[in-house]
């Protein structure tokens, strides 16, 4: 009789999660991360909280769909290969709409592209006016 519940329950789950399981197109991806997004917030962050499985579930799902697009490889890819200072740099100038002239605290914005290009890193004073500019902690820059 438990058996027979147990499948019941996994055959009703499975039809229910089978296209958050099973993402074969950018639709099905955009609605696996959005489950995935209101599940993590339903969940209370613990170790043995029940929603854990199903995180992992749809987590493993979500990968595996990325790992199949060359496109979101390649852009995973470079995420991964920025480096952390210039990553931050580059998100607080999008949020705060800038461009490289209006990063004094740089320089000029010829020193502002070196920097976002790899080719200058960013002096400790830089960091520390950066830092106090946007209200962040320094060690930011350097990952922590």
């Amino acid at each position: 009789m438990a058996q027979a519940a147990l499948m019941d329950a996994y055959q009703t789950f499975m039809e229910t999660a089978h296209t958050y399981l099973n993402i074969r197109n950018e639709a099905d991806y955009d609605g696996a991360l959005q489950a995935l997004e209101d599940i993590l917030e339903a969940a209370s962050d613990t170790v043995n909280d029940p929603l854990n499985p199903l995180i992992e579930l749809l987590s493993q799902a979500i990968s595996a769909y990325e790992s199949q697009s060359d496109e979101l490889t390649a852009f995973l890819e470079e995420a991964e290969s920025t480096p952390v200072d210039i990553a931050l740099l580059r998100t607080l100038m999008d949020q705060h709409n800038l461009t490289g002239s209006d990063l004094p605290e740089i320089g000029d914005k010829t020193m502002v592209s070196r920097v976002l290009n790899g080719k200058r890193t960013l002096q400790r004073n830089a960091i520390e006016l950066l830092a106090k500019r946007f209200g962040i902690r320094p060690a930011l820059f350097l990952g922590g």
